[in-house]
């Protein structure tokens, strides 16, 4: 699972979750939140030098004909992108959560940290999607399907692997059911337009999108 064509789509989504790890640690050991404003900088920064490290061997984000990627795929992948997020803000029953969100107050001193502000949804939008889907839907998804996963065209996916996707995709979220949703519908954009950038603009336009709802609204907790 982890080797050379593996480990440049495996490596940056595991630092992502290294520093999820480091922050859960400090804050048992007795840090307050405040204290760990910055570590999303430096999670995201490390992920970005990643992708930018391997970004030769991403031979899945060369960017598509028009025959796969023409207006309407984008067009579908922008319109899946806006209904994940509205099933996000509203898939929020008791027995569709698991845990606390930490959740990210970018207020500080009586003001708002824009810096923080513009890495946070940067990062969710722009880096996240491409770390995320390279991951799940690239790498995962298709080496359910066979170990030479590079060589498994999407539109040949069984469902059955969309789906197992899917529930772990959803499970790394506290808003799991939300997530397994969500991971449905980028598992079938790729499918259905054979190009991961159908996913990765779709997951982008739900993320940035939630950003700016979250600035609007001040929910914080859905950071």
């Amino acid at each position: 699972m982890f080797d050379r064509l593996a480990l440049p789509r495996v490596l940056p989504f595991f630092t992502y979750l290294f520093f999820i790890l480091i922050a859960d640690v400090l804050i048992w050991a007795g840090y307050a939140q405040e204290q760990l404003r910055y570590l999303y900088v430096v999670k995201i920064a490390a992920v970005l030098a990643l992708l930018w490290c391997y970004r030769r061997h991403y031979s899945e984000l060369a960017w598509p004909g028009r025959a796969t990627m023409g207006w309407p795929a984008i067009a579908w992948s922008v319109l899946a992108g806006v209904v994940v997020l509205l099933l996000w803000l509203n898939l929020g029953a008791s027995w569709m959560v698991v845990g606390e969100p930490a959740g990210f107050d970018p207020r500080s001193g009586g003001g708002t940290d824009w810096l923080l502000v513009v890495v946070r949804i940067a990062g969710a939008a722009l880096v996240v999607p491409v770390m995320e889907e390279l991951f799940w839907r690239s790498f995962l998804l298709r080496w359910l399907q066979s170990p030479n996963f590079l060589t498994v065209d999407p539109s040949l996916l069984k469902f059955r692997y969309i789906v197992v996707t899917a529930i772990l995709f959803g499970f790394e979220h506290n808003l799991w059911f939300a997530g397994i949703v969500a991971g449905l519908a980028y598992g079938w954009l790729y499918v259905r337009f054979r190009t991961l950038w159908s996913a990765i603009i779709a997951h982008g336009v739900t993320n940035g999108l939630l950003g700016a709802w979250v600035l609007m609204t001040g929910q914080w907790a859905y950071w």
